[in-house]
């Protein structure tokens, strides 16, 4: 078990003494200095990542040239551009990047950046921003984790197969049951355009469009589903839509800094529209209900790390990196019989919970 840390390492703010002109010209377009990081590596996909797959498009490269081009293209892709990609997407989901006045500039990422990492931008928002934070993982969240047993590779694969196979019709269902019709016609045109986009690259060319496009948009999915699977992996049965009971918080890890913060799940679902350098500081701050709320924190791993350990039930490895905030257990074998209580699948309704689900006192 790991004691409550003296201070965090994880990524805040800190004002700098001077910005150079070309921050300056750049502060004067977005909302908030400290999504200025957002710029710079949306600078490195436009400028590098980008003109790459152009490349690969083009007739520049053949044969064994271009399959060692492509290869490396993907390793790229999925090592050092996809994580942080979504992450930083799904920060100006919840947050608009560019001022009102150069509003226009708000649509480069969702639909000129995004389709190079599989995504669909109004797909995207209609899921996360309109189903799950208004659900908050409970039954009527299309992506809930809620009836698996969170422990289980089995389970893990069913739950990634059924979003892959109806995840669009599931999400669309949702929307019409719950009368938001234009979220609903969103979320479908965002697929279909993907969809029918990659149908007529591949006709030009369709190696290319599977390492680009094809490829992103299945492996981003995969690692969505496992993130999502791992943040709402320990949920207490007895009160689901307690996003301290419900979600976790990894602290003081090297992903907090790749992703923006990503692993404070927690604090993301108490306040979505969060700054994401605030998390660190409002942990600190708010540390009390944590212990009070009995919630799962740990260190120095990160989500994904978090969901192949529970795959592989590596129990005793979460255990030895499992926070223990307000002392709350005396051993590591107290850690593992929490923790799997916390795993097991959910079959009761809890409809109820609905109408309680974010209405914690922050």
């Amino acid at each position: 078990m790991q004691h409550t840390p003296s201070n965090l390492t994880d990524p805040g703010f800190i004002k700098p003494q001077k910005y150079n002109r070309l921050d300056k010209f750049f502060l004067r377009l977005i909302r908030d200095e400290r999504d200025l990081p957002f710029i710079y590596f949306s600078f490195n996909i436009i400028f590098f990542l980008i003109p790459y797959a152009l490349i690969l498009f083009s007739n520049l490269l053949t044969g064994w040239y271009w399959l060692a081009a492509a290869v490396i293209y993907m390793v790229i892709n999925a090592a050092l551009f996809i994580g942080r990609f979504a992450l930083m997407f799904h920060s100006t989901a919840h947050r608009t990047l560019f001022k009102k006045q150069y509003n226009y500039l708000n649509y480069v990422l969702p639909y000129v950046v995004a389709p190079f990492f599989g995504h669909m931008a109004d797909t995207y928002y209609a899921h996360h921003i309109g189903m799950h934070h208004a659900e908050n993982n409970l039954e009527e969240d299309e992506s809930s984790t809620m009836s698996y047993q969170r422990d289980s590779l089995r389970s893990f694969l069913l739950y990634l197969f059924m979003f892959m196979i109806r995840g669009i019709y599931d999400l669309a269902a949702y929307f019409k049951r719950k009368n938001r019709k234009k979220l609903m016609y969103s979320a479908v045109r965002g697929e279909i355009l993907f969809i029918i986009f990659c149908i007529i690259l591949s006709c030009f060319n369709w190696p290319t469009t599977f390492c680009v496009f094809i490829f992103t948009y299945f492996f981003y999915r995969l690692i969505a589903m496992l993130g999502n699977w791992a943040q709402h992996a320990f949920i207490d049965p007895g009160d689901p839509g307690n996003a301290y009971k419900n979600s976790m918080t990894c602290i003081n890890s090297r992903y907090n800094w790749q992703c923006w913060n990503d692993g404070y799940h927690i604090s993301h679902h108490l306040k979505p529209t969060m700054h994401w350098t605030e998390h660190p500081a409002y942990f600190e701050k708010t540390i009390d209900k944590y212990i009070n709320h009995n919630a799962v924190v740990f260190s120095k791993i990160d989500i994904m790390m978090v969901a192949v350990l529970l795959l592989a039930k590596r129990y005793d490895v979460l255990a030895r990196n499992f926070v223990n905030i307000g002392n709350r257990f005396s051993s590591e074998e107290e850690v593992i019989t929490f923790l799997k209580e916390r795993t097991a699948k959910i079959r009761m309704n809890f409809q109820a919970s609905v109408e309680n689900q974010m209405h914690l006192p922050y």
